[in-house]
């Protein structure tokens, strides 16, 4: 392990005392205010989080509109995330993980989301993976890999959808059979981020019966024989990275590459996805924050029927209740996240909430930061409407809020 990702007494790894940025004391709009993001969080979590800021304000927002256009997937920027320990956030030191927690996590992500949701919730989809390795894989898969994904010179994706099994994960069809000291993969998994430019794939197949307790997890490498990619999909956000369908002809996979034992796949997809729901919302929090500091930003310079924006009561009204919505999705988000770091028994339920209520209230800051910069906000020059393009599949993917609804009404009315 690095000697940049050891853990200082106080808690911090050590690159964040060892090479602070010039503007770690920067203060930001919202800095004392009713939203200010650092509220509530202990000294260690304020650095972290300041450290994250400040990558996102001088390494992506800059090139935010530039990846969204050229549809650029900016492997450079995310080997400078992974030394800064962004790369396994949450898996532990032992084998080259950063060691926080989902809470710690939950403020990084959300703080780099400010410079681009795209880029971000890609970085987080590579941090569920590599936890998934960390917490369920072989002493050997994580020595060989937690090290090349924590300094993300090495990136993942996560397959679990599949053209007939997108909610209804448990019935996925893509098949892996047996056969002496392998498995032969078949199937087709559809809307996997960074397919095609990543690394290692991160993958859900069916090696028993039908159901849950019939999927198994494997670790599979990108110039694996058998193993090819669909054309790359055109989207409407989250343009940083490419989706394309992920496709097994007769892929030989080794045993060794089994995460976890036979029958623990579904489980562990989703344990994993408990954690991305948080990272998703938490995504979601940091383009709805940076969406209102363009805003007020925004009110204080333009001007209609002689005097700025800022002195409309109406528009001081809705901020006010954008403001309200983003403070209460972060405090969801956080109360989850905590719940996830104590292994809670109503963890789940909290999750779900967390993303169900988040991604939606944050998308709408969002669509009102757009609708407030009037015909401005429409066009590409100006980066809301980017947070709100990119935003919009937060209430989709990782679990449809459809689903989180389901698992949060089921939570309620269960009999105890």
């Amino acid at each position: 392990m690095s000697s940049s990702l050891y853990r200082t007494v106080s808690g911090l790894p050590r690159l964040f005392r060892k090479k602070p940025c010039l503007s770690l004391n920067q203060r930001h709009i919202f800095t004392g205010s009713c939203i200010d993001a650092s509220d509530g969080l202990h000294d260690d979590q304020v650095q972290i989080q300041q450290m994250a800021r400040n990558f996102a304000d001088n390494e992506m927002a800059p090139k935010m509109k530039e990846w969204d256009q050229e549809e650029y997937f900016p492997r450079d920027v995310f080997k400078k995330a992974g030394e800064l320990g962004f790369g396994a956030v949450y898996c532990r030191e032992k084998y080259g993980g950063t060691g926080l927690k989902r809470l710690d996590a939950s403020v990084i992500f959300e703080a780099l989301a400010t410079g681009c949701v795209s880029t971000t919730a890609y970085i987080s989809i590579h941090n569920m993976c590599g936890w998934m390795v960390d917490e369920f894989g072989s002493d050997s898969l994580r020595e060989k890999w937690i090290p090349k994904l924590a300094s993300m010179e090495t990136c993942a994706s996560y397959c679990l959808t599949e053209p007939g099994a997108g909610s209804d994960a448990a019935s996925l069809i893509t098949s892996a059979k047996k056969d002496g000291d392998h498995y032969v993969l078949n199937g087709e998994k559809v809307f996997i981020s960074g397919a095609g430019a990543t690394d290692v794939y991160i993958v859900m197949c069916r090696t028993g019966g039908e159901g849950a307790k019939g999927i198994s997890c494997f670790l599979i490498e990108k110039d694996t024989p058998g193993l090819s990619f669909g054309k790359k999909e055109k989207k409407v956000g989250w343009n940083s990275h490419p989706i394309r369908a992920v496709i097994f002809e007769d892929c030989k996979v080794p045993v060794s590459n089994r995460i976890g034992e036979e029958g623990e796949g579904f489980t562990i997809a989703m344990r994993g996805l408990n954690g991305g729901r948080i990272n998703v919302a938490s995504c979601s929090l940091g383009g709805a924050h940076a969406s209102m500091e363009h805003v007020r930003n925004h009110f204080k310079v333009r001007k209609q029927f002689g005097q700025t924006l800022e002195n409309f009561q109406y528009l001081q009204f809705m901020f006010a209740d954008m403001a309200a919505a983003l403070l209460a999705s972060r405090l969801l988000v956080r109360n989850a996240a905590e719940a996830l770091d104590n292994t809670a028994p109503n963890a789940v339920p909290l999750c779900s909430m967390a993303k169900l209520f988040a991604t939606e209230e944050c998308f709408k800051i969002c669509n009102q930061a757009l609708q407030m910069f009037g015909g401005y906000g429409y066009l590409k020059e100006y980066p809301v409407q980017q947070y709100f393009r990119d935003s919009r599949v937060h209430c989709i993917l990782e679990g449809t809020n459809e689903m989180m609804r389901l698992l949060v009404s089921r939570d309620i009315l269960k009999e105890r």
